[in-house]
């Protein structure tokens, strides 16, 4: 038995280890400007949202977010045609943690899109509450394009893929 919780207890001290990761970098890097959602709000009512992934193409292709559509980590209204008709359309940016997307979201608003929010800890905390990434064939996947082996550190699960 005291084997069991003082593993429950090292279990559940990693995971607040890696949220407290993740919450330290974002309150370095964000300034919030972008207002964050949860991953569990996204997860709820993903239909309602137009997911957009804002990572490189390689990063995308290896997995992302189930119905996110890339659009690269620069702002380009060409990009953006489909979305044009409604800007109050709620949209979901996100990239592996947070900083580049809260960057994207920015631009997003300066353009008119008036309900944009920054997935809180992005595809690494999508991974790490255990929901399905999709790799370019749309299937299923474990791997994570990780972006470099320092920004790795951050996702808990999965496998990593530089």
């Amino acid at each position: 038995m005291k084997i069991y919780l003082s593993i429950l207890l090292l279990l559940s001290f990693a995971t607040a280890i890696g949220q407290t990761d993740i919450d330290v970098l974002l309150k370095q890097y964000n300034t919030r400007s972008v207002p964050y959602i949860s991953v569990q709000e996204l997860k709820m009512g993903a239909e309602n949202y137009l997911i957009l992934d804002t990572r490189k193409k390689e990063e995308y292709e290896v997995s992302h977010i189930p119905n996110a559509i890339w659009v690269s980590e620069k702002v380009n209204d060409s990009i953006y045609s489909f979305a044009k008709a409604d800007k109050s359309k709620p949209i979901v940016v996100y990239c592996s943690v947070g900083i580049r997307s809260e960057d994207f979201g920015e631009k997003l608003k300066k353009l008119g899109y008036t309900d944009v929010q920054n997935l809180y800890g992005s595809i690494f905390a999508w991974k790490d509450e255990g929901y399905d990434v999709v790799n370019a064939q749309g299937k299923v996947t474990d791997s994570v394009h990780v972006y470099s082996k320092v920004w790795g550190k951050y996702l808990k699960t999965g496998k990593k893929v530089y």
